[in-house]
């Protein structure tokens, strides 16, 4: 069985990178979007998104995979100058059997603390007004 297929346009990561879906923006350029993750399992938890129409990494471009990766460095860099985390995992899943819920291509920055335990992936909703004041902290990272 391959994990390649067939690119849904109407996944909710295609509709925020065509501005039809909200979402807490850290940057948004030609190649990518990084935003915070509405279901985070640590406090800053955010994704980058490559704007290439991919399922996963093994459908991305070898171009579009070397942009996405220099921008999860940067945002990775920002979470930990912003948020001042114990440890950072980044994370990128392929498949629904590897844990892949919403099939466009991302990228997951998950700061942690050896106090917070992790959540789990999907769990439940954040609290925006945390969001958006972790998101300020990142964004002001980011420069």
């Amino acid at each position: 069985m391959s994990l390649t297929g067939q690119y849904d346009d109407t996944n909710i990561f295609a509709k925020i990178i065509a501005g039809d879906a909200p979402a807490i923006k850290l940057f948004d350029d030609e190649h990518a979007v990084a935003i915070m993750d509405i279901f985070p399992q640590s406090p800053g938890h955010c994704l980058v998104i490559p704007k290439e129409p991919a399922r996963n990494l093994l459908d991305l471009s070898d171009g579009a995979a070397a942009q996405a990766i220099s921008r999860v460095k940067a945002l990775a860099k920002a979470v930990e100058t912003g948020l001042d985390p114990d440890g950072i995992v980044v994370t990128q899943f392929n498949g629904a059997p590897a844990g892949q819920t919403v099939f466009h291509i991302h990228f997951h920055i998950i700061p942690r603390w050896d106090a917070i335990p992790l959540g789990r992936h999907g769990g439940g909703q954040a609290d925006m007004e945390e969001l958006n004041a972790q998101a300020e902290k990142i964004r002001a990272a980011l420069g």
